[in-house]
């Protein structure tokens, strides 16, 4: 029994919802729609300059050619797929397609200028530009942020809440949760500065990038100064001077590159997070009607941050594969970007369905002071580290003469479960000041966090 038509990805059946606006960017259809833009854009900056004797389109003019753009819908997708059936070939279709807007818009007089000394490659480099650039601003980074500004909130609100830490997955020097949250938004506070440093580039230079058909047409005009300012004043990107058929896609390499290591940090929040529900350090909030286990009624599984986790994996899967892809294009051009470039919104998708359950996942949670107290209580003996320094610090002032203060620790507390009265017995025992006994009885697994909480203040 064969179904009725169904979506073969997940991002575009189950989980729709939460990524769906990158459709419009980073579809096929809105690929075609910046085509057309592209092509729209080159037609009227030819005409402003009265290219070949063309006359400057008036207003109307302009605003009805990019009505175009503007109100590409179903009709103008399934125009193009019918053109595209017929031509074999997407980006011819798009110029026949705007050569018939002209028609109607009694532009015939300027057709030949559509697409003009163009490559395929020129519309199509400029259009993946425009429209990753519209869903990395538009869509991933509001998503991002949100991540981000959830972290701050968490980090905020935690900074005074001792946490016992662990390194190696051994109980260590104490920490704060806030100021845990803290790392992970310094982390990606300086990866986003990166990816919205990004350079979005794009060649218009023909061929084989040399500008021959456009000098063969006109020996006299700039055609560098003249595509840069196309480039960089009608599209808002940044002329790239020097390619083969192809823009050389080191910025989609970089921008990707970054991306994957953001995806890897937050890789690194989710199973933190999670190991830190599964001690008990956080609670998960239960929300009504949701079921953790089909047959054990108790459970709460922290589904958002598994989910993510392997989103994640598979969103840097592809970026990785995209940014070592894209960079090598075989003499003056191959088909390999081509096929590899219509991966790019999976790869969005799957971080932004990420992005989706962190920021939820991280709202479902609670601190669990139960479990922090306890493992504070329990874990005295990380205060070792502390009176071994005070020690050493007494004998370099000249108020001690205790011989190697780290192997005495060492002794009395590796492998060793040690409670709070033994270390003040073993601290009024020692040959240090009055004064740096006080300080260390009076400490605590729960107060021995140093500056965590001003850390906090770190954040930009």
């Amino acid at each position: 029994m064969t179904l009725p038509p169904q979506p073969l990805s997940p991002l575009d059946g189950r989980y729709r919802s939460s990524v769906g606006a990158l459709g419009d960017h980073l579809s096929e259809a809105g690929l075609n729609r910046a085509r057309v833009h592209v092509e729209v854009e080159w037609l009227i900056a030819q005409t402003d300059r009265g290219a070949f004797g063309s006359t400057p389109l008036d207003d109307e003019q302009k605003r009805a050619l990019r009505a175009v753009v503007t109100d590409f819908g179903q009709p103008a997708i399934d125009e193009l797929a019918g053109l595209e059936a017929t031509t074999r070939h997407d980006v011819k279709a798009v110029e026949y397609f705007v050569r018939a807007r002209l028609a109607e818009l009694g532009l015939d007089g300027i057709a030949e200028l559509t697409h003009f000394a163009c490559t395929s490659e020129d519309i199509n480099n400029l259009s993946y530009a425009v429209t990753v650039k519209a869903a990395l601003f538009d869509v991933w980074l509001p998503a991002f942020d949100a991540v981000l500004a959830a972290l701050t909130a968490w980090a905020t609100d935690a900074r005074d809440v001792p946490m016992l830490a662990h390194t190696h997955g051994q109980p260590a020097t104490p920490t704060t949760v806030g100021k845990e949250f803290a790392v992970f938004a310094h982390r990606l506070q300086r990866l986003r500065t990166q990816i919205v440093g990004t350079e979005f580039l794009g060649k218009f230079s023909g061929a084989t990038g040399t500008f021959s058909a456009h000098v063969v047409a006109d020996p006299e005009l700039d055609w560098p100064a003249t595509a840069r300012a196309f480039v960089e004043d009608a599209l808002g990107l940044t002329f790239n001077p020097l390619t083969t058929q192809i823009e050389s896609h080191d910025w989609q390499a970089e921008l990707y590159s970054r991306v994957s290591h953001a995806n890897r940090v937050l890789h690194n929040l989710a199973t933190d997070v999670w190991s830190y529900i599964s001690m008990g350090y956080f609670t998960q909030i239960p929300q009504a009607g949701a079921t953790g286990s089909s047959t054990m009624p108790h459970k709460i599984n922290p589904i958002r941050f598994e989910n993510a986790e392997a989103n994640l994996e598979i969103s840097s899967a592809l970026f990785d594969s995209l940014a070592s892809t894209l960079v090598t294009s075989r003499q003056q051009r191959d088909l390999t970007d081509s096929s590899a470039q219509r991966n790019i919104g999976v790869a969005f998708g799957h971080s932004m369905l990420a992005l989706d359950n962190l920021r939820r996942g991280l709202g479902e949670i609670a601190v669990g002071s139960v479990a922090l107290e306890a493992d504070l209580d329990t874990n005295w003996e990380v205060l070792a580290e502390a009176i071994q320094t005070v020690i050493r610090a007494e004998v370099v002032a000249g108020r001690s003469s205790i011989d190697d203060p780290y192997a005495m620790l060492k002794e009395l507390t590796r492998g060793k479960r040690v409670g709070q009265a033994e270390l003040v017995a073993f601290v009024d025992s020692l040959d240090v000041s009055d004064g740096a006994k006080q300080r260390l009885v009076a400490l605590t697994p729960a107060t021995y966090t140093g500056i965590a909480s001003q850390l906090v203040d770190r954040l930009a």
